[in-house]
């Protein structure tokens, strides 16, 4: 018969749960690793004007970090497994300082690539939203899409407080000083992660928040190869039609945000004749209403079916990205402000319900197999981001990019809806 693991009685910090701290922590780390993420629009035009660098040159090194970004998250999720999720998340923001840093010293593109793209997209994507899903999965079972859509706006939050500040510096004192603030909040964050976030919640003595009393323990894996765990989930879940439905989705929101317009709202802004600041500041407001609109769509997923959700989502922004081309000027105008506010609410909001669709469709290896997810949403990224700098540099504008990315929206809809439900986990049941 094989043993159990004794569980001390549980024990919480006054009067809340420690589940609670740990995702505060993990909240804190993912702004953290966002600042940097932030960056790229507010440089575009540093770069071009210092080392005369093309659009499309700029925008490859920024497709090498977004593409690192998703391509790192499983085997993340499984180091996360094998050697815990503080030592993982500890080296990623350590990366993310290094890479942040050596850029002030670069001179030539290559250098921008190996700073900008490798280092920076290893950390960041070390702190992908597989960490979403694995601390989630780990330390609650009440609450998860709740706090799944708390962490994720996390990195909103991260682009809300630091783009402003970051065009400020770029502005007035240079590209360079904003890349040492990055590299400072990342370090600055190290220490609160090594001391206050913890692995599983057996580790403190408690259970997870809302698993009943009777709950077995977290299981413990085996030792073993990180990539050989990935690898296998991947394996898996490639045998199935949900899995290619919802990559190919998340592929769609990763070309349609990070890739688009999170790299390139600003200069399309900017070749209208409007500020750099004033539209990184618009950029920034996108964040706020991201961080309410994922925060709610987390609450809808636990009420809702996750499949008509992101049907809907992805629906709604292809319409606004089709419209944005008209609503592109020198000044704010109130229909612009309307995009920014409509759009922000939909920024990120895919992300709980797909990462409750991973939990449904393959159980335990759900995070792992979300992070083979979130790879495709980089690789989608990574492709616009490139082939939109492209297009700016062939016919002046990105008229093409904003009216493609709707027509993929709405695909991606269909696809949503064409997902077959999966088996519901049971609160205390693990899946």
């Amino acid at each position: 018969m094989t043993p159990t693991v004794p569980v001390r009685p549980p024990r919480q910090v006054g009067r809340i749960h420690r589940a609670w701290w740990v995702a505060l922590v993990a909240f804190v780390a993912l702004v953290g690793a966002a600042a940097f993420r932030a960056t790229p629009s507010v440089m575009i035009e540093p770069f071009r004007e210092e080392f005369g660098w093309s659009h499309g040159t700029i925008s490859f090194a920024i497709s090498v970090n977004i593409m690192l970004y998703g391509l790192t998250s499983p085997f993340a999720a499984a180091l996360m497994e094998r050697f815990g999720i503080r030592r993982v998340v500890a080296c990623a923001l350590s990366l993310v300082a290094a890479g942040s840093g050596l850029t002030v010293l670069m001179t030539a593109s290559w250098q921008l690539v190996l700073c900008w793209g490798l280092l920076v997209g290893l950390g960041t994507g070390s702190m992908a939203l597989a960490f979403v899903a694995t601390v989630t999965d780990r330390w609650f079972v009440a609450r998860r899409g709740l706090v799944s859509g708390i962490l994720t706006a996390g990195t909103a939050t991260g682009q809300l407080v630091f783009l402003p500040l970051l065009a400020v510096l770029v502005q007035d004192r240079g590209w360079r000083s904003a890349s040492l603030v990055v590299t400072g909040v990342a370090v600055a964050a190290v220490p609160l992660v090594w001391f206050l976030l913890r692995d599983r919640p057996e580790d403190v003595g408690v259970r997870a928040y809302g698993a009943p009393m009777d709950a077995p323990p977290s299981p413990v894996v085996a030792a073993g190869g990180a990539g050989r765990r990935a690898i296998g989930a991947l394996t898996s879940a490639a045998r199935t039609k949900a899995f290619w439905l919802l990559a190919g989705t998340f592929a769609i929101c990763g070309a349609s945000t990070n890739g688009l317009v999170g790299t390139h709202f600003v200069p399309a802004a900017h070749d209208h004749g409007m500020p750099v600041t004033t539209a990184a500041g618009l950029l920034a407001v996108v964040g706020i209403f991201d961080l309410i609109g994922t925060v709610a769509s987390g609450w809808l997923t636990d009420r809702f079916d996750p499949r008509l959700l992101l049907g809907v989502y992805y629906a709604l922004r292809g319409v606004s990205l089709m419209v944005l081309p008209l609503l592109l000027a020198d000044t704010v105008h109130p229909p612009m402000l309307f995009f920014i506010v409509f759009y922000g609410l939909d920024w990120v909001a895919t992300v709980p319900p797909t990462i409750a669709l991973c939990r449904e469709h393959f159980g335990a290896s759900g995070p792992i197999v979300f992070g083979w997810v979130l790879a495709s949403h980089q690789i989608g990224a990574a492709l616009v981001a490139f082939g939109a700098g492209l297009t700016r540099d062939a016919y002046g504008s990105y008229d093409i990019a904003w009216i493609g990315a709707g027509a993929l929206c709405a695909m991606a809809a269909a696809m949503a809806l064409a997902i077959r439900r999966g088996v519901v986990a049971r609160p205390g049941v693990p899946v």
